[in-house]
């Protein structure tokens, strides 16, 4: 069978796929995923890659899903002639028990300009969850790039930020950095760098930020698998690019937080 060629491989449960093994993916919409950059066979957060698709698991379908069988079927489908890729872990149970679809794609990064974000009137239902079926984020995403930004950032009726389309976002007051109290996706990448800002000289808290509040940050920026980058503009506030903050950032992230062998 021939994929698009966007993928560079995909299995299911370790094979090899056939149109039939494809229908559920394909036509199912209760799910959930991963994703992940991978480095010369490793990734940032294994843990928490593992331990989020088992929470998902046991939460959607109420079966465990052992950490070290998804690590096998990455390396199946990685084998020993890709060394770095995107990697995604979709979790589907079409006949009530687990299956595990792992897609290949080239690697990528964040963006290198800093970042416009434009706010939506959405939150993901589940949002603990990295579940399938993220139409309404994608929509919103996509009118935003059409409006001329970069990304949504999604906001409850009353303009409490919760999270970027595909992202967590952080504010810097100048002395702080605040991760926004609203339902969101715990990313892998924020919950790598954020215990280790204490000891870079940013200390951190948990707090609603409204859209309103905006003006009152220095700086923000946006966190995913991908990594890190600055936010330049949300609406119509323009935050500046704080070099020392976002150095730091890059520093942490790039020194502190090691690379597992998948």
């Amino acid at each position: 069978m021939t994929t698009p060629a966007l993928v560079q491989r995909l299995e299911i449960d370790g094979q090899a796929v056939t149109a039939d093994r494809l229908l559920w993916p394909a036509l199912g919409s209760t799910g959930h995923f991963t994703a992940m950059q991978v480095r010369g066979g490793a990734t940032r957060g294994l843990a928490l890659h593992l331990a989020r698709l088992d929470a998902a698991t046991r939460e959607l379908f109420d079966r465990e899903l052992d950490g070290e069988h998804v690590r096998e079927l990455i390396r199946h489908v990685l084998r020993d002639d890709i060394a770095d890729a995107s990697v995604r872990v979709h979790v589907h149970a079409p006949d009530g028990e687990p299956s595990v679809m792992v897609t290949v794609r080239a690697p990528g990064g964040m963006p290198g300009d800093a970042q416009a974000l434009q706010s939506v009137p959405y939150q993901r239902p589940f949002p603990h969850i990295k579940h399938l079926g993220g139409f309404g984020q994608a929509r919103y995403g996509d009118l935003a790039r059409l409006a001329g930004f970069d990304d949504a950032l999604l906001t409850a009726p009353d303009g409490t930020i919760s999270e970027g389309a595909v992202t967590n976002i952080a504010f810097y007051d100048g002395s702080e950095i605040v991760w926004p109290d609203a339902p969101c996706l715990a990313g892998v990448t924020m919950q790598l760098i954020e215990p280790r800002l204490a000891a870079a000289g940013l200390p951190t808290r948990r707090a609603p930020v409204t859209l309103a509040d905006l003006p009152s940050y220095a700086a923000a920026f946006v966190t995913n698998a991908r990594g890190i980058a600055p936010v330049r503009r949300i609406d119509a506030t323009e935050f500046a690019v704080d070099g020392k903050l976002m150095g730091t950032l890059a520093g942490i992230y790039a020194d502190d937080v090691p690379w597992d062998a998948i």
